[in-house]
Order: structure tokens, then C-alpha cells, then sequence
């Protein structure tokens, strides 16, 4: 399975080069964290209207704010905790940050169903953010330290594979646990109890398995660490450069268009329900079978962007890409009835286009981003990120209740033609050399 010569050229794990350091063993650990981390996080989404509903009694034509307010203090929250979390990282490791991330998300998630007002449910979500923030500011960064340049696009796009399965698990599986203790003949709130303390129990579970499995350190020598101060400035002067702005403005899309995705579909899905008289655990399971055809979309879709964009240019991969996230948001304006089976083709174009933005952005950042400073550089491109959901969950809940469930989606639509436009101008103005190097069907260099 390895190389010749694999002490200096690194390791093979299937199709993929690992850089000198990177043993099997971390990156089955790797495994494990991209397959659990964004499932897990993402049960939130359907988590929330389920507790709105069953345990605080809050009326449909109200979720949308509240909702899009929990979302705007959890963004709040990222947006504070990415960079320190991106610099604790260069000092002194991914793994205990990661596990700690996983940890905080447990300890949340068992306290959701227990929450008496929405005061302690937004203090609940608090905990949760710090939690998210630093699994998925490691996520990002172990993706960048794992792979060498050759298979770089190829780890993203593997990576993507098992995120967008772990989110399809927790969405057209265990997120519909409370439908299923219903059925049995518990009542809503002890189903929504049971299941939240699952999902801790999971992520209590994934927590050790990162901090025992990753990588000890940093990729970079002790005494070549840069000091924290240092580390704290160097994400925001890597802004000059044209292609890392890129890859900022890049994040502000591909993470909003997340959590638009998993806050809006399911709550658009779960409203429609329920005014059309379903039970709120049936609705719930209505608004996860939407999110769960745009995730199932964008995991088959993946293999497909990386594959198309592999002989391009970084820059031009990105411009793609955001093209085709603009495409798929703005088609969310032709759905009419979401509880219609031809809705669904919509919403997994949907899907395509949140997928195609994620790998252009992660393609690009976890190549520019410079090893000695990646996490801090990684943490600035995780709070860009943080603000376009901060931004798009709080316009968006509102424009949701205001205009229609398809506003949100338009609204992100707009913004990607924006990006689109403005890696034209960055690939005529500063293009770079480099090619995304994705080649998942190779087995060889």
C-alpha cells in the first residue's frame, strides 16, 4: 500500500497521498471525524423546530424568527470563537481542539430537550456554537495538513463524500427517530428527549475518537511556530493576496449556503406539513425528507465537480463552481408546492449547487493557505463564513416569514453570482499556475 520510498514521499491511503508525518491511523481517524462531524452538526436543523414546537409550544407562523434569531446568536458566537480556535490550533494541535469541538456539541444536544423558554434554549445554543466552531475550523484544517499538493483536491472531494453521507444518515435516519418513538407510543417530548441524547451520545463518542486517532502537533516544528500574536495578524494580511480574498468572499457562500440549506429546507418542508395537517413529528419528517434529497444530491454530485474541475485552474475551478451554486439557488423561486414529488428535483439541484460552492472554496483556501499560519489563515476564512450565515440567517428567517420560503434561497443566489463575478475578474487579474489536482479515479502518481 505505500511507496518505496514513502519515509520522505509520505504514505498512500487508497488513492490518496499522504504528507510526510501522516500515518494510516490518522487518516482512518480523519474518517471518522468528516463522516461524523457535519451529520452531526446538522441535526440542529431538525432539531430546533421540533423543540419550538413540542416543547415550547411556539406557533408556526413564528418559528421563522425565532429560528433565524437561535441561528444569528450561533454565527455570533463562530464568528468569535473561529480565529482563537484557528490559533490554538497552530500552537498546539488540532486534536485537542477537535475533541474538545465534539465535546461541547454532545454536552448541548443533551441539554436542548430540557430547555423551559427560548432564553434557555438560546443559552444551550451557545455551547453549541463554541462547539461547532472549533470541530469545523479543524475539519477544514486537517483536510489542508493531511493531503501533499498531487491528491490535495482529491482528499477534499473524498472528504465531501463523508460529510454529505454522514449528513444523509442524520436525515433520513436518526433524524426521524422522533417520528418513529411516536409511532411506539411515546409522547413528543420524551421522543424528542430520547433522540437529542443519542445524538450527545454520538458526539461524546466521535470526540475521543479524534482526540486519540489525529495527528499529534502541528506540521511545523516547535521552534518554527510562529508566536501568537503573529498567528492572530497573519489571516487578515493574507487578505492582500487576491486569490486567498477569493477564497474568503468563497466561504461566505459555501458556509451560509449550509446552513440556509439545512435551517430553511427542513423548516419549509415542516410548515408545509403542518398547514396541510400533518402532526408536527410527521411534518418533521416531511421537512427532513426535503434536506435529505439536496444532501443526497450533493454527495453524488461531488465525485462528478471534482472530476470536471480537475484540469482547470484553481481560479477558474471556483468561478464553476459558483456559477452553479447561483443556479441552484435561484431555482428554489420555480418551487410552488414543496410537498409535491416533483418538487424534489429542485431541491436536488439544490443540493448540486451548495456541494459545487463547498468544494470551489475548500479547493482553493486549502491550497493558499500557508502551512506555518494555516489555522489562523483557515480561522479568518471559517469567520467569513460565519458572517455570511450570521447575515443570511438573520435577513433570512425574516424574509422566510415576510416574503416566502423561497426568498432566503434567492437571496444566497445573488450572492454567489456576486463571488462568480468576481473570480472572473481575479482569474484574468492574479489566475496563479496551480490546477486543482483532483483525480479520484487514478491510483497512481
Amino acid at each position: 500500500m505505500n511507496s518505496p520510498d514513502a519515509a520522505t514521499a509520505g504514505r498512500r491511503f487508497w488513492f490518496i497521498w499522504l504528507a510526510p508525518g501522516v500515518s494510516l491511523g490518522n487518516m482512518w481517524a480523519y474518517v471518522a471525524a468528516a463522516y461524523s462531524t457535519i451529520g452531526l452538526l446538522t441535526f440542529v436543523a431538525i432539531s430546533t423546530p421540533y423543540v419550538l414546537h413540542a416543547n415550547l409550544g411556539i406557533v408556526a407562523a413564528r418559528q421563522g424568527q425565532v429560528t433565524g434569531d437561535l441561528q444569528l446568536l450561533n454565527e455570533i458566537i463562530m464568528l468569535l470563537a473561529f480565529a482563537p480556535a484557528g490559533v490554538l490550533a497552530d500552537r498546539f494541535g488540532r486534536r485537542g481542539v477537535y475533541g474538545f469541538g465534539l465535546l461541547a456539541m454532545g454536552v448541548a444536544y443533551f441539554l436542548f430537550p430540557l430547555a423551559t423558554s427560548v432564553g434557555e434554549l438560546a443559552g444551550f445554543r451557545v455551547i453549541f456554537a463554541f462547539g461547532v466552531a472549533a470541530a469545523t475550523g479543524m475539519l477544514a484544517t486537517v483536510v489542508a495538513d493531511y493531503p501533499q499538493d498531487r491528491s490535495r483536491g482529491a482528499l477534499i472531494a473524498f472528504g465531501g463524500v463523508l460529510n454529505g453521507l454522514g449528513v444523509v444518515v442524520v436525515t433520513l435516519g436518526l433524524g426521524r427517530m422522533p417520528h418513529w418513538l411516536v409511532e411506539r407510543g411515546y409522547d413528543e417530548v420524551t421522543a424528542g428527549r430520547l433522540t437529542h441524547w443519542v445524538f450527545a451520545a454520538l458526539c461524546t463518542t466521535f470526540a475521543l475518537i479524534v482526540y486519540v486517532g489525529l495527528q499529534k502537533g502541528t506540521p511545523v516544528h516547535r521552534g518554527e511556530r510562529l508566536p501568537v500574536r503573529e498567528l492572530a495578524r497573519s489571516g487578515l494580511r493574507a487578505a492582500r493576496r487576491p486569490r486567498i480574498m477569493l477564497a474568503y468572499l468563497s466561504a461566505f457562500i459555501a458556509r451560509s449556503d449550509q446552513v440556509i440549506l439545512a435551517t430553511f429546507t427542513v423548516l419549509w418542508g415542516q410548515t408545509a406539513g403542518i398547514a396541510a395537517g400533518l402532526a408536527p413529528a410527521q411534518a418533521s419528517g416531511i421537512g427532513a425528507r426535503i434536506f435529505g434529497t439536496a444532501a443526497l444530491s450533493s454527495l453524488l454530485w461531488l465525485p462528478v465537480i471534482a472530476a470536471i474541475t480537475r484540469r482547470l485552474n484553481r481560479v477558474s475551478a471556483v468561478a464553476l463552481c459558483m456559477g452553479i451554486a447561483t443556479a441552484g439557488y435561484l431555482s428554489m423561486l420555480l418551487v410552488e408546492h414543496p410537498l409535491e414529488p416533483a418538487a424534489l428535483g429542485w431541491f436536488a439541484f439544490l443540493g448540486v449547487g451548495q456541494i459545487s460552492a463547498f468544494f470551489g472554496a475548500m479547493m482553493l483556501i486549502s491550497h493558499e493557505a500557508p502551512v506555518a499560519s494555516r489555522g489562523a489563515v483557515i480561522g479568518v476564512f471559517n469567520v467569513c463564513g460565519a458572517v455570511g450565515i450570521l447575515l443570511s440567517a438573520s435577513i433570512g428567517g425574516r424574509l422566510f416569514d415576510a416574503v416566502g420560503p423561497a426568498a432566503p434561497f434567492a437571496m444566497i443566489g445573488v450572492a454567489a453570482g456576486v463571488v462568480t463575478l468576481f473570480a472572473v475578474y481575479v482569474r484574468w487579474h492574479d489566475p496563479g499556475d496551480g490546477r486543482t489536482g483532483t483525480d479520484l479515479l487514478s491510483m497512481s502518481h
